[in-house]
């Protein structure tokens, strides 16, 4: 084999990598935009859905910690029912190795959360 032919080589497996480590790094990205959908499709069963049955979900601008799906299924509602037009916005997400970050922003009118009718915007990672 020619050294030409083993540069083209390892430029292709070099390539290859890239392009295999960027689907992942997509696919886990994708992730965020999964949860962020979930919560703006206002219904808690896409929202449970993206998570294991054993999901220990702690929301912890509202105080609330839920265990399981069920938990937060009745979570989910809680929110929805308390702003109806609840809208979560993605800031950056980062996923690296098995452990990840979200950063968001969570807004709407408080109609039952805290009952005040006024519009809120809260920032939460």
């Amino acid at each position: 084999m020619k050294i030409s032919q083993i540069g083209f080589l390892l430029a292709l497996l070099a390539t290859s990598l890239v392009a295999q480590k960027q689907q992942t790094a997509t696919h886990k990205n994708g992730i965020a935009e999964s949860w962020i959908s979930a919560w703006n499709s206002h219904d808690p069963e896409k929202l449970t859905a993206i998570f294991t049955p054993d999901v220990m979900y702690e929301d912890v601008p509202f105080g609330a910690v839920n265990h399981g799906s069920e938990q937060l299924r009745k979570f989910a509602a809680s929110e929805l029912e308390g702003s109806p037009d609840l809208h979560v916005e993605l800031a950056s997400s980062s996923i690296e190795g098995e452990h990840g970050s979200i950063e968001w922003t969570f807004s709407g009118t408080d109609v039952g959360i805290f009952k005040t009718g006024k519009k809120f915007s809260v920032r939460g990672a």
